[in-house]
């Protein structure tokens, strides 16, 4: 194998729960991705013998530096990848190596019931002969991100054992939150010092991503009144029905079952409730911003129209933007976009 950590680094790391969360108050949201960062990431990077090896507190981010080894000036590229993982168990991880796959043939996941099929992901066809890694059917894998980070960790052993492959400086960057969509916003853009920077976090080899939904959450919880139901009429307010009729009053194909390519959502992601009170977690998407503030302004109109037809604040509404396509920058900046394309 022409990277032998590879794969040993990746089996290493999706072990390692750090996982954020979103109902957090604390930045970044969880002390495990601070020891994933600070304990593995670091000392992996500081047997590599990289520079600068440090971590920001402010930004909740590790950097480090591949040192330059060309006397003249280049820009800066930088590279990142985050360390959290999404909202699914994440504890004690047991990844499945399946080697030399058929192409054909349903995967095991572990020895839980579950698996997958080709005929269902029909896209397992296109890795006949490669290894595959799952999880084993009760966690999360978390190859999100940490696909990303084993491939840093390699590019960087790669470069350091390689002094003839001629480069610039490069800058290294392994950040939390990004699976609940916080972790930009603290990110120290002086400390990284780089001119420009990719990440690494997508899908199959070879696609480039330079444009993104523009994001927004917001939360509902309304409040119910629970009464006997054999002498409810005209007097009880079940939460989860409130929070039934408010769903369906948003466009029904606009969900991301329906919708696709550049079509914007929104996302019921959770939903708690009794009589009395009822909770609903929803993402919005849109790649336009006058897209993200209509849908935004939906939801509004429909909750002031249901607290005005209960003469009260039955439904509070909490709602905050996330981030904002990159399109909208990078446009001006195509060059970089199309130096990626064209090393790809």
């Amino acid at each position: 194998m022409e990277y032998p950590n590879l794969l040993p680094r990746f089996l290493k790391y999706v072990k390692v729960n750090s996982r954020s969360d979103e109902h957090s108050d604390r930045f970044p949201s969880t002390e495990r991705e601070e020891n994933f960062q600070k304990n593995i990431i670091m000392k992996d990077l500081e047997e590599l013998s990289l520079s600068d090896i440090h971590y920001n507190q402010k930004a909740g981010s590790l950097i480090a530096e591949i040192p330059a080894n060309v006397d003249y000036d280049v820009p800066v590229m930088g590279f990142l990848a985050h360390c959290d993982t999404a909202d699914f168990n994440s504890e004690n991880v047991k990844p499945q190596v399946h080697e030399n796959y058929d192409g054909e043939s349903k995967i095991q996941l572990g020895d839980s019931e579950f698996y997958l099929d080709p005929a269902v992901f029909p896209n397992l066809k296109n890795y006949k002969g490669q290894t595959i890694i799952t999880a084993s059917g009760d966690t999360l894998l978390s190859g999100d991100d940490k696909c990303g980070i084993s491939e840093l960790m390699t590019f960087a052993e790669y470069l350091m054992n390689h002094p003839e492959v001629k480069h610039g400086k490069i800058r290294l960057a392994f950040t939390p939150d990004e699976e609940i969509g916080t972790g930009a916003e603290h990110f120290d853009v002086k400390d990284f010092g780089a001119d420009f920077a990719f990440t690494v976090d997508g899908e199959a080899p070879g696609k480039l991503d330079w444009g993104t939904f523009s994001a927004a959450q917001f939360n509902l919880d309304i409040q119910g009144v629970n009464v006997h139901p054999a002498v409810a009429k005209g007097q009880m307010i079940n939460a989860i029905q409130v929070g039934i009729d408010f769903h369906n009053q948003l466009p029904e194909h606009d969900r991301p079952e329906h919708t696709e390519g550049r079509e914007g959502f929104s996302h019921l992601s959770h939903f708690d409730g009794t009589v009395d009170h009822a909770h609903l977690d929803y993402i919005i998407r849109d790649f336009e911003r006058d897209g993200l503030e209509e849908r935004k302004n939906l939801v509004k109109s429909i909750v002031k129209k249901m607290n005005d037809e209960f003469g009260t604040e039955r439904i509070t509404l909490k709602m905050n933007d996330q981030y904002y396509n990159m399109a909208d920058e990078l446009k001006k900046h195509m060059d970089i976009v199309d130096l990626a394309r064209e090393c790809i």
